[in-house]
């Protein structure tokens, strides 16, 4: 399987209790969506490796999870810091102009003048909205708000057209 099946929704952050539950860093929005999901792959060095959900639910202000198989502390220790990917074909269908996080990563930011900003490394919320972070020759931190700052998003061709000063 290719890098490009998987997405990646989290991260095993700790261990929950004595009977092999994980805490889980969930990049998903609302927080609990990950465990919608029940095939998780986790990275362990460069392989990916399919854990099935048993169970899982929010705690506190985290998600909590258990995978099959996994029913003690000393096997889930190793499971500490594996990222939790989905292969693409689970997620659910978009709308036309949605794009998952993981689509606009590494695409290449130009401003309306076709001035080249650098590519985009991640993205992270705020609150009020999402931000791209744009690395060139320095780093740049652009609003994601359609039809203001981003004027189009080109799978396609690779590239992410903003309106925005080369000077900020």
């Amino acid at each position: 399987m290719s890098q490009d099946e998987f997405i990646v929704m989290g991260r095993v952050s700790g261990l929950f209790g004595v009977r092999g539950w994980l805490k889980i860093y969930s990049h998903t929005s609302p927080r609990e969506g990950i465990v919608r999901y029940r095939d998780w792959y986790l990275k362990r060095g460069d392989d990916w490796k399919c854990h099935r959900l048993v169970a899982g639910r929010s705690q506190g202000k985290g998600v909590v999870a258990q995978l099959q198989g996994i029913d003690d502390r000393d096997l889930a220790a190793p499971l500490v810091n594996c990222d939790i990917a989905v292969r693409r074909e689970q997620l659910p269908p978009l709308e036309s102009g949605e794009y998952y996080w993981n689509d606009l990563q590494g695409l290449r930011v130009l401003n309306l003048q076709g001035i080249e900003l650098g590519v985009v490394s991640h993205l992270f919320e705020t609150g009020a909205n999402d931000v791209l972070v744009v690395r060139g020759e320095r780093e740049r931190l652009i609003p994601y708000t359609k039809g203001e700052a981003i004027r189009e998003v080109d799978l396609e061709h690779g590239r992410i057209i903003v309106d925005w000063d080369p000077d900020f």
